[in-house]
């Protein structure tokens, strides 16, 4: 992708209502095990960044001055089954980057003063990960098997994976390219995916939220004709709640419907033809503003977003 085309994404994703650190009081924080180290030098500074985690089976971490997210390797498979394709989602009270030292720690699922990860994905889908619906039944990947990262910040996050074929079923298979993008200032990763198929027929893409990530209960928003589903995930009292959102093109729309384990929308794609969704993701005690159902609700609804698909060799 050329430079200009580039910094256009950033600006519709930037232009997004910001979650203002300033305008809402400090959130009550979970009870801090050991601090983390604390960072060197000009790293307190607000910054996107994405990087392999090759020492803890090559998780993929992204953050910005907002939001935190992580995706699995392929070595996890064996290491701590059933993985899969799902996204992971940090809380996070600081705006610049955390989730290495956080990791580093051996124990992420701890509050160490900068945030923490309590969401579990489980075989679900998470924060927006994907998966063919067939048959009544949503065919998910497993983990993401190469990665090329693209832009390490600082104003943004950028980086490609790739999932291997998987079946449909008996008959048929499929295969995944990814590319996600997170500048500062939003809480929605832009995810351009092309699903291409060793059969040309039309694909049902089910673009998912886990049920039971962060717990049993829950309240999920749906608005079809925005193209919008958002979950605010039960308040515990020793980590919060998460607010969990995806926001796709209303054109694409078949249906929006549960499994077992996720809320889904459901979208016709077609094979070898790239389309363009997001998904988001705040803490309650975290960085911004957002504290509560209503206040997520607001500002997906609000958040203006680009679901135009750049030109090949852009």
């Amino acid at each position: 992708m050329k430079r200009p085309r580039l910094v256009a994404i950033l600006s519709v994703l930037i232009a997004a209502p910001l979650l203002s650190a300033q305008s809402a009081p400090p959130a009550a924080q979970p009870a801090a095990a050991k601090p983390l180290a604390p960072p060197t030098g000009t790293a307190r500074q607000p910054r996107a960044a994405v990087m392999l985690a090759d020492y803890r089976y090559d998780d993929l971490l992204w953050e910005n001055d907002r939001t935190a997210h992580r995706i699995y390797g392929h070595a996890l498979e064996v290491a701590e089954p059933p993985s899969g394709s799902g996204i992971d989602a940090w809380g996070k009270n600081v705006a610049w980057p955390f989730m290495d030292r956080q990791l580093r720690t051996g124990d992420q699922h701890a509050f160490h003063g900068e945030g923490l990860d309590f969401y579990n994905v489980g075989s679900a889908r998470g924060d927006g990960g994907l998966g063919v619906w067939y048959d009544n039944k949503l065919w998910t990947s497993r983990n993401f098997i190469r990665h090329r990262i693209l832009k390490n910040g600082p104003d943004a996050a950028d980086f490609e994976v790739n999932y291997a074929p998987w079946p449909v079923d008996v008959g048929r298979r499929v295969w995944e390219t990814r590319r996600f993008t997170l500048p500062l200032g939003t809480a929605f990763t832009r995810q351009v995916s092309t699903i291409s198929s060793d059969q040309p027929a039309p694909l049902l893409v089910g673009i998912g939220i886990g049920k039971r990530a962060t717990g049993d209960g829950g309240k999920l928003t749906v608005d079809r004709a925005r193209g919008v589903l958002s979950f605010w995930g039960p308040d515990d009292p020793g980590h919060g709640a998460m607010g969990i959102a995806i926001r796709v093109d209303p054109a694409m729309i078949a249906d929006i419907r549960d499994d077992a384990d996720n809320h889904l929308v459901l979208l016709r794609v077609t094979p070898g033809k790239p389309f363009v969704y997001y998904s988001g993701a705040a803490w309650s005690r975290g960085v911004g503003d957002i504290r509560s159902q209503a206040d997520w609700d607001k500002y997906v609804m609000a958040a203006k977003l680009d679901f135009t698909v750049p030109a090949k060799g852009r």
